[in-house]
């Protein structure tokens, strides 16, 4: 079939055609995201913010930084007994107390004769009376169990066990309050001076200064208690501290000692995967969660972790099957559904997407990533209505003085300045404005570099008009034989751009708008083959190599809303001046570049060579030694000292 015979590609017509071929994709094959970018960080960064930032009482310590790790009852600031709480629980993980006089006293009778509570005495009278101030505090009785502590302090200032149990109570109160915060850290100060040798008080103090934000010094705590006793809980909470501070190689280690020194631990074993996942081993990482999987049948977690990395490495069957099977077993999975509606976007699946941001927005109303991919997704699909609506609400959404604004909330204010500008010109030629040219150079160049919406003397762009009607959906079936023609061909071509290499999702949006605009370049060429001018920006004139490369640039525009897509030589000239950064990081400090980690070998091999050279001509005499060091390089770390040579 010859591209000559099929209907026109798009080229005069106005974006509203556009906008309808791309949204009809049943027939689609399988293809890439070329320009689909990866969220830079982590996978539970959003979860882990939460959850730091949720009320600081309770159990709000480094046993709590995950879901599981309160079913795991790992016993927080009450220690009871020096093992682990098996996951299926044990008496001692149990809050069997209740407000009963009564069955209070008889819980701490039954925990002053097993000693079942820190720095027991000799003294039974004195055992007694402790327990019943630890059982006050796991009825949630703090200010009690606090004044009842404070009585026998006041008698023996230096009973240990009382100002351990006060320290706790402190702790427990709430961290939200920094006096609570300030008691909690004295008292636990006071025991290590007093008894330097017990590790569960060096990991309480940790578990209070993690959630001030004394990340370092809970660190230290951590290691201290594990110098004085390894243990399988204390690798994990130190190698969950590392995580959260971004060191995912030292967390691994971590997280690899605890299992060493206790297989069963399906939660350590996620955690394990998320250090490969966030370094860019996603291979590595999927083993760690299926590994998880094994050890725990049901583990959301694992499930949706494990969905996320095939969705990272570009294989849409295996992420799909993940995160279904995570629903299955928790249809309200908030994550899950934020997860794979934004897998099912940059699959080009819109429709589907859509219903998982609705989903999310209905249990979680306030969730801006899912508000802002719901109003992203309507305005892609031409729904420029809805997805304005969703924008606004995103905007409204504004930072607590001293938060940092969220990458959705920085995003919105561009992307709903942008719908307006696409839906004022639904009903206008593509060949009678301009994009580069209509909006203001700020604004690109704040856009294109990810800059809050501080831009002076910026005016808005107009509303929506009520005449202008959103686009309509149509059935493939509708369209004529020679539009279905065009279309399948386009999905063939589109799909021949496909990179086949891990890293890069399948796009068949993408694909269908690569592949329409390659049909539109031809049937461009044919016409300047007939009659040399062509018609762009309301004038015509002869057609040059830019033309050809504005029309690719127009479908992929309309195909991805979301990302600026704008010529350099268009920027502002103060903008171009200060440079922007096209660099492709192969490597970045822990992280891999999954995507282009083929190009590796061949680089580094080009980095030794370069160097030989530059030693053969400044450095002679030193070539030799040079060129023995080299043969031992096989990562970079390893060319640091020879680049410091010279």
């Amino acid at each position: 079939m010859r591209a000559g015979k099929m209907a026109p590609a798009g080229g005069s017509g106005a974006v509203r055609g556009l906008w309808v071929l791309l949204a009809i994709l049943a027939l689609a094959r399988a293809a890439l995201a070329l320009t689909e970018q990866y969220p830079a960080l982590s996978l539970l960064k959003q979860e882990l913010h939460r959850q730091r930032q949720g009320p600081a009482g309770g159990c709000a310590s480094a046993g709590e930084w995950a879901e599981q790790y309160s079913a795991e009852c790992d016993s927080s600031f009450l220690h009871f007994h020096e093992s682990d709480c098996d996951i299926g629980g044990s008496s001692s993980c149990e809050s069997v107390l209740s407000l009963n006089t009564e069955k209070i006293l008889n819980q701490a009778k039954l925990l002053a004769e097993q000693k079942r509570f820190p720095f027991a005495t000799d003294n039974d009278n004195t055992n007694e009376e402790l327990a019943i101030a630890y059982v006050l505090i796991g009825n949630s009785l703090y200010d009690e169990a606090i004044r009842h502590f404070s009585t026998m302090l006041q008698e023996e200032p230096e009973l240990v066990s009382a100002i351990y149990g006060r320290g706790i109570a402190y702790g427990k109160k709430g961290l939200h309050d920094m006096k609570n915060a300030e008691l909690a850290l004295f008292e636990l100060s006071r025991v290590i001076s007093l008894e330097p040798d017990h590790p569960e008080v060096f990991e309480q103090r940790a578990e209070i200064l993690s959630p001030l934000g004394r990340i370092s010094e809970a660190l230290s705590d951590l290691t201290k208690a594990i110098q004085l006793q390894p243990s399988a809980r204390l690798y994990r909470h130190r190698g969950t501290l590392y995580f959260i501070s971004e060191d995912y190689a030292t967390a691994h280690e971590d997280f690899q000692h605890s299992l060493e020194l206790n297989k069963n631990q399906p939660i350590a074993m996620l955690y394990k995967g998320l250090t490969f996942f966030h370094r860019g081993l996603l291979k590595e990482a999927i083993e760690s969660f299926k590994e998880a999987l094994k050890q725990k049948a049901d583990f959301i977690d694992a499930y949706k972790s494990l969905g996320q990395a095939y969705r990272e490495l570009g294989n849409f069957d295996a992420a799909t099957e993940n995160f279904q099977k995570a629903l299955l077993l928790n249809q309200n999975h908030v994550q899950t559904l934020q997860l794979k509606g934004m897998m099912l976007y940059h699959h080009g699946s819109l429709d589907e997407a859509l219903k998982n941001f609705k989903r999310c927005l209905q249990l979680e109303p306030y969730n801006e990533v899912c508000q802002y991919m719901k109003g992203l997704s309507h305005v892609a699909m031409g729904q420029f209505y809805e997805g304005i609506k969703a924008q606004t609400k995103v905007m409204l959404n504004d930072p607590l003085p001293g938060q940092k604004a969220s990458p959705e909330y920085l995003k919105v204010k561009y992307l709903r300045e942008y719908s307006r500008y696409l839906h004022a010109h639904l009903d206008t030629p593509l060949t009678e404005y301009n994009t580069d040219i209509d909006l203001p150079g700020n604004f690109k160049d704040h856009w294109a570099k990810n800059l809050p919406f501080l831009i002076e003397n910026y005016e808005e762009q107009p509303g929506l008009q009520p005449h202008i009607k959103d686009v309509l959906f149509q059935n493939f079936e509708s369209y004529k034989p020679d539009v279905q023609e065009l279309v399948c061909v386009a999905d063939h071509l589109g799909s021949m751009m496909q990179y086949e290499t891990p890293g890069f999702l399948p796009n068949k949006r993408i694909h269908r708008a690569m592949g329409l605009a390659t049909l539109e370049v031809m049937q461009a060429v044919q016409r300047t083959w007939a009659n040399s001018k062509v018609r762009m920006n309301g004038k015509t004139r002869l057609m040059q190599w830019r033309d050809m490369f504005d029309i690719a640039v127009k479908w992929r525009r309309i195909a991805d809303p979301d990302q600026p897509v704008l010529w350099l030589d268009q920027m502002p000239a103060r903008s171009l001046s200060r440079g922007f950064n096209n660099h492709i990081n192969l490597i970045r400090g822990q992280v891999i570049n999954m995507r282009y980690l083929e190009y590796f070998e061949k680089i580094l091999h080009f980095i030794k060579d370069r160097i030989l050279v530059y030693h053969g001509a400044n450095n002679p005499k030193g070539l030799l030694e040079v060129r023995e060091a080299l043969e031992k390089v096989h990562k970079v770390e390893d060319l640091l000292p020879i680049m410091k040579v010279n």
